[in-house]
């Protein structure tokens, strides 16, 4: 289980405070993928962040009784300086998994042959995102964190990622941000909107889809 025990978040701007959460209290259940929903700039990728432990909320806590995987999608959690194998083995190191699996993992799967031994800084977007994707796919998570993944790569590099992250599912929960309302139904059992910093939590999915939509015109 996830839980955001009375978490408020906000940013200050311009003098004043541009809130993200509201005092929010959310359980994530064990064995329920949920979609989070909003308008553009409402906060979902930073409520996102809040749940993988990238940022602290200003008030409240998250408490994690599952393992958690940074968000996919977003990959400011690696060093620019480092190679990708140095990234690489940090991340096993800190989730106790065998960097040389890892590396053999993501090395087979991200198809980025040499650059795997320079600095991140050096790789093109499509080889950033490969090398996040094939990593969070070598590491195995109790629940996922999707941030609206951008497909890359060609059509069997695209199938693969789908047949990867689809096997982790039958095992994984999932916690997902994205526009496609296709995916959001195909992934996800409950919805959560996001509205002026309240999470409205519908068990309904396509009744929260419908009120995303009203929102979004």
């Amino acid at each position: 289980m996830i839980t955001l025990d009375r978490v408020t978040k906000f940013y200050k701007t311009a003098g004043h405070r541009k809130y993200v959460l509201r005092d929010q209290t959310i359980h994530f259940e064990r064995g329920t993928s949920y979609g989070i929903l909003g308008v553009n700039g409402a906060g979902k990728s930073t409520t996102m962040r809040l749940i993988s432990g990238a940022e602290l909320p200003n008030k409240g806590r998250v408490r994690r009784a599952v393992r958690v995987s940074w968000p996919l999608g977003f990959g400011q959690g690696f060093n620019p300086m480092l190679s990708g194998k140095e990234n690489l083995k940090f991340v096993a190191r800190a989730y106790g998994e065998d960097h040389q699996r890892v590396l053999r993992f993501v090395s087979e799967f991200a198809e980025i042959g040499s650059y795997m031994n320079e600095p991140l800084r050096t790789y093109s977007s499509g080889m950033s995102a490969r090398f996040a994707f094939g990593l969070s796919m070598a590491v195995e998570f109790d629940c996922y964190l999707v941030d609206e993944i951008t497909a890359v790569g060609d059509s069997n590099f695209q199938r693969r990622c789908r047949d990867a992250f689809n096997a982790r599912r039958e095992r994984s929960d999932v916690i997902m941000i994205s526009h496609d309302m296709g995916t959001i139904k195909d992934y996800c059992d409950e919805v959560l909107v996001l509205i002026d910093g309240h999470l409205v939590h519908f068990t309904d999915i396509e009744e929260g889809v419908a009120t995303y939509m009203r929102l979004n015109r």
